[in-house]
């Protein structure tokens, strides 16, 4: 029999959750460096670190939490619990790393603490969480639907995020109170947009193997997936570019564009294009093949964020026009990875007789986590290696020519080189991909 069309509510009750993650991936990127730097008076060095190292612990936790969700889908029959302790925990240690009382080497260590916390939260719900379209069918077009609601959904929390947390910063006076009213009203909006998939993630039956892999296991199933591994590079290196544009955002508005307060302005040009991008590149994706648009997405942004070394010295109106351009591009490199990864997981398990979804998300997800933690902690040397002062809200410093060019590199330049560098791996999956059968579930471009 045809599996049955997802109803648009259960697309819908599913994607809310991608607006809690969107804005807990989006705003310690955008802000959390700066707000240590400009705000706490910690050193660039020291805030690198602390923005970087709590993320080695995710690499090693959130397989884990990829394994033991496929203990509790073997024994429930569901990953329910998992994502309500990661949607009642992730809130409050949010709000925690916004909340530093100390200034200096204190608010470092309570940063990274309050940050260790918030990452290891995030996990419980974002493995378990990404998950279940794979659950939720098994027809490849299917989930590309789930996808495109999801990325639609992300885009908007991202959105919201980028464009709403600064601007709360700005409102609520600035400094060390602006950044604790601001964590308060995210917190609130985090707990509301991840508690809905959590309950509704109860209506999903999970399909786990006949016996769940622990890690070892898992490793060792996950390490004859070549197809896999190249996605997973491609998309490492994507995010650390993201990352570190995320990183240089609010430096750029303060150093280049004329102030902080441009920084949700400069947000919003990067990411409100991506919103109507979204489903356009669903269709584009349906009509010439996943893989040949993600391709052609990458070529794009890398050219457009190279083009922003220039034009950020001619002006504002041109830096917000190329922004747009790479939030056309970022819509696909958010979409089509995602909209793959499942193609993988299902390939691997006609392999290996196992559909392991858990083990295979919980690898992701760390790859994910690595390279959204290595962009702010490259952005952070670079920044000390120019010679960027840090500084407190009372007491800000005059930068010199080399720190605001390093600061606008981070933006452009480097950004555009990792891009190019992830084109050879998505080739390889590419490789890997046509080496399959054609009725493959990795070989289906559809």
């Amino acid at each position: 029999m045809t599996e049955p069309r997802i109803s648009r509510r259960q697309l819908a009750g599913y994607a809310v959750g991608s607006i809690g993650t969107g804005i807990h991936s989006t705003v310690p990127g955008l802000l959390l460096l700066y707000f240590m730097t400009d705000a706490l008076g910690v050193p660039a060095g020291v805030a690198g670190l602390v923005v970087t190292l709590p993320k080695a612990w995710d690499a090693l936790f959130n397989p884990l939490v990829g394994a033991a969700s496929d203990r509790e889908a073997l024994r429930t029959g569901r990953r329910t619990r998992i994502l309500l302790a990661g949607a009642l925990s992730l809130p409050v240690a949010f709000a925690a790393m916004f909340l530093a009382p100390l200034t200096g080497s204190g608010a470092a260590a309570w940063v990274a603490g309050a940050f260790v916390l918030a990452s290891s939260a995030f996990a419980l719900f974002q493995v378990p969480y990404v998950a279940l379209p794979a659950e939720m069918s098994e027809r490849p077009g299917e989930r590309t639907r789930i996808m495109v609601w999801r990325i639609v959904c992300l885009t908007l929390g991202i959105l919201v995020a980028g464009g709403l947390a600064p601007a709360l910063v700005s409102l609520a006076g600035g400094g060390r109170g602006g950044y604790a009213v601001m964590a308060a009203v995210v917190a609130g909006l985090l707990l509301v947009t991840l508690l809905v998939p959590a309950l509704g993630a109860r209506r999903v039956p999970a399909r786990p193997g006949a016996e769940p892999l622990g890690l070892p296991a898992a490793l060792r199933t996950a390490r004859g997936n070549r197809a896999f591994f190249a996605l997973l590079g491609a998309f490492v290196l994507q995010a650390a570019a993201v990352a570190i544009m995320l990183a240089a955002a609010p430096y750029v508005a303060t150093y280049w564009l004329g102030g902080y307060g441009l920084t949700s302005v400069l947000f919003v040009c990067l990411v409100a294009p991506s919103a109507v991008a979204v489903p356009l590149w669903g269709r584009a994706a349906a009509r010439w093949g996943r893989l040949r648009c993600l391709t052609a997405a990458t070529g794009l942004f890398a050219v457009a964020s190279a083009a922003l070394w220039p034009a950020a010295h001619g002006g504002v109106p041109v830096t917000l026009v190329l922004c747009a351009l790479l939030g056309v591009a970022y819509a696909a490199l958010q979409v089509l990875p995602l909209s793959l990864l499942p193609d993988t997981v299902h390939a691997d398990a006609a392999r290996t007789g196992r559909l392991q979804s858990g083990a295979f998300t919980g690898l992701w997800t760390a790859g994910e986590t690595a390279g959204l933690a290595a962009g702010p902690g490259l952005f952070s040397l670079a920044l000390a290696a120019a010679g960027f002062v840090s500084a407190t809200t009372d007491h800000p410093v005059a930068q010199t020519d080399a720190a605001r060019a390093g600061v606008l590199l981070g933006f452009s330049l480097v950004p555009a080189a990792l891009m190019l560098l992830s084109l050879p791996a998505l080739r390889a999956y590419g490789r890997r991909r046509a080496s399959r059968a054609p009725n493959s579930p990795i070989g289906d471009e559809t």
